[in-house]
């Protein structure tokens, strides 16, 4: 079954590439990269206390979308990694994810398009969980876990900048590669395996992002992903994500994020993470927002 997804897969990557070859004015592409730099440093005699510290942050996020007629295809990537050293500690991660997306769809009236999509989460590097009274623990890495779900049904689309997609069917692969990972954390993979398929399954999925003020960006996405077979409210899968961007000065540019994230195949309760951050931003598009 796997197969005859990716073989879907291949076969409208074919199609859309040779449309592209074909005529070029129907794409909107954007590119963003950026790097964010904070430093921290007193004196030994400083009395409020405090720890020496510098962070780096890496991210990159890119958009290709292709619309001619009724039929579309829109192609995400946001990769971000971000490093941090306090004083008296190794180098630490704060920031690492890996998050592809695409889309193929069919306008069916004014707001409404039947689509097929997938997308694939993971991330670059070993993490691990900080005691201070016990070595390190690795509870994840690149493909331990990764997420690959496959997704059709309806996306309603009333204005450019806001888009839901509804999902009855959409099958998701969790994978757990690495067995150093597996032997502290399993991500709901069963014993002894190295894969997990979930094949009944449905997703909502919404996307905002929408430039609220001059020289200021809101960025939203949410994942929702309910397994048909053990479905119930506390079974349901969450994850957030909110990023604020401000431009400050040309390529100067501060940005807030944060991400809250329910899965119980990892975690009982609520995970969170949040940053806030300054550094370059550049961004090239070949097309004018619309409003």
């Amino acid at each position: 079954m796997l197969k005859f997804y990716w073989t879907i897969l291949l076969g409208i990557g074919c199609l859309t590439n040779s449309l592209a070859q074909t005529d070029t004015t129907y794409w909107r592409r954007s590119f963003s990269a950026g790097i964010n730099i904070n430093q921290a440093s007193f004196s030994d005699n400083w009395k409020a206390g405090g720890n020496n510290s510098i962070a780096l942050g890496l991210f990159l996020n890119a958009k290709a979308n292709y619309l001619k007629d009724r039929l579309s295809w829109d192609n995400t990537t946001e990769l971000q990694y971000g490093l941090i050293k306090n004083s008296g500690q190794d180098m630490r991660k704060s920031l690492d994810r890996i998050f592809l997306d695409t889309k193929v769809g069919y306008q069916l009236t004014s707001k409404w398009n039947g689509f097929f999509a997938t997308n694939f989460i993971s991330q670059f590097a070993p993490g691990y969980e900080y005691k201070e009274d016990s070595p390190d623990r690795l509870i994840s890495n690149f493909l331990s876990p990764g997420f690959l779900t496959f997704s059709t049904g309806f996306e309603y689309k009333p204005v450019p900048w806001f888009s839901l997609r509804l999902s009855p069917f959409a099958p998701r692969f969790t994978f757990l590669n690495d067995p150093a990972v597996g032997l502290n954390e399993r991500y709901g993979v069963p014993l002894g395996k190295t894969i997990r398929q979930e094949w009944l399954a449905a997703m909502v999925q919404a996307d905002l992002e929408k430039d609220i003020a001059p020289n200021l960006n809101l960025k939203v996405n949410y994942l929702g992903y309910a397994n048909y077979e053990n479905i119930a409210f506390n079974t349901i899968d969450h994850r957030l994500s909110a990023t604020i961007t401000a431009k400050v000065y040309k390529v100067i540019s501060v940005n807030l994020m944060g991400i809250g994230l329910y899965d119980r195949d990892q975690d009982q309760n609520v995970q969170y993470s949040q940053a806030l951050a300054f550094g370059i931003l550049y961004n090239i598009q070949n097309f004018t927002d619309r409003k």
